[in-house]
């Protein structure tokens, strides 16, 4: 399984609320966090499932912002 590293603009629960469904289709549930006290509000994700630019597209679609940390 691979983990991978955002730099995000999600910034709070509600914020959280709205990547959830998102992140557990393509991640599935318990495979990601969101660590908030972080200054660069990171999302690790860890997948087998998807890669980089779909995760990046898909917080997109949902109205954040996701910029692959390598």
């Amino acid at each position: 399984m691979e983990t991978l590293q955002f730099k995000t603009n999600i910034k709070c629960s509600g914020c959280i609320a709205v990547v959830t469904p998102v992140l557990n289709k393509i991640a599935g549930a318990d495979n990601w966090e969101v660590d908030l006290q972080s200054p660069d509000k990171l999302l690790v994700v860890a997948t087998d499932k998807a890669g980089k630019a779909e995760i990046q597209q898909a917080i997109e679609k949902a109205g954040y912002r996701a910029e692959a940390v390598a």
